[in-house]
């Protein structure tokens, strides 16, 4: 796979692991990019809780020497917040600020931040040019389609983005209003490609190899961004690096390998948030790790009640033993 160059940062390949609140935290991403990502999408934080010295916020914005390059995400509405934020934490060891414009959530979108700014082009744009003015670093964005369908604006507001100083757009093939339900409009990323200069990434139905050949192809983007397809899947992108470079179409990943995983993602979770929240996270990386296997349903319902590394070791060895998925 080709490098990936924003503004002065060049990633090894042009993979990249969406933000997904929840889900992208260090010991998920670790994971990833030992499956070989190439940039690392860090969960979004918001502008004012940094303003405001918000203590889960710290624990948010970790990075470990492991994962660069990481991308770190903003949200906010207000431009002067949002690039003082951003020159504030700017010598943390993040590559790229991203600010998210993207986030369907009714909380977040009532408070007219993430997709909320896809009605508010200007807006958007003076919050990127403040920021793109306050700090070195390269300043990307990630948008929708549009609003919903009667606001379709993906083009304009990456023109004005990229004209205010965008180092780099990604472009979610779908509306605030379909949340992520029906099937992304890979058009639209095209459209946005062939109407600005800097690099465009694609976002949407990036499930596959073959899915992810078909959006370059068909797009013609620069970089292809996986968020869900990769929740209990991490080897989604060793599966893409080796069928593009390659033409290999990799196996499923084996009884023990999905084990294995599940107990390195369990032990990262405890070491980084103790054994109490981490494992609790933990278990809905577990649901989405066993999906789709064999009496998967059960198994789930059985790690809703695990508190501990030693009862989800034994659930796990007991899968193990069964061989239920090879």
């Amino acid at each position: 796979m080709k490098q990936l160059t924003i503004g002065n940062v060049t990633i090894d390949n042009n993979m990249i692991l969406a933000p997904m609140a929840g889900v992208t935290d260090l010991p998920f991403r670790l994971l990833c990019k030992e499956q070989g990502a190439g940039l690392l999408c860090m969960e979004m934080v918001s502008a004012k809780a940094i303003l405001y010295n918000n203590k889960n916020t710290e624990l948010l914005m970790a990075i470990d020497p492991r994962e660069v390059p990481v991308s770190l995400q903003l949200f906010g509405s207000d431009p002067d917040i949002i690039s003082e934020m951003a020159k504030k934490i700017e010598e943390r060891p993040f590559a790229i600020l991203d600010i998210n414009m993207g986030c369907p959530v009714p909380k977040v979108v009532n408070n007219g931040e993430g997709s909320a700014l896809m009605k508010n082009p200007m807006l958007a744009a003076e919050i990127v040019r403040k920021t793109a003015r306050a700090i070195k670093k390269p300043v990307t964005v990630k948008i929708r389609k549009g609003f919903d369908d009667s606001c379709v604006n993906a083009v304009e507001m990456a023109k004005r983005l990229e004209d205010a100083g965008a180092a780099a757009i990604a472009v979610h093939g779908r509306t605030r209003e379909q949340y992520y339900s029906g099937k992304a409009d890979w058009d639209i990323i095209r459209q946005v490609k062939e109407a600005i200069q800097i690099p465009v990434i694609g976002n949407g139905d990036i499930d596959s190899p073959q899915a992810a050949e078909a959006i370059l192809k068909e797009t013609g983007c620069d970089g292809i961004m996986i968020g869900r397809a990769a929740q209990g899947n991490p080897w989604v992108f060793s599966s893409i690096l080796q069928y593009l470079d390659h033409g290999v179409i990799a196996e499923k990943p084996t009884t023990d390998e999905v084990c294995d995983m599940i107990l390195k993602h369990a032990k990262l979770q405890a070491q980084c948030k103790g054994e109490y929240i981490g494992i609790r996270e933990m278990r809905k990386h577990v649901a989405w790790y066993l999906a789709g296997f064999p009496h998967s349903a059960k198994l789930r319902k059985r790690v809703c009640a695990v508190e501990h590394f030693s009862e989800l070791e034994e659930m796990v060895e007991e899968i193990r033993g069964s061989n239920l998925y090879s």
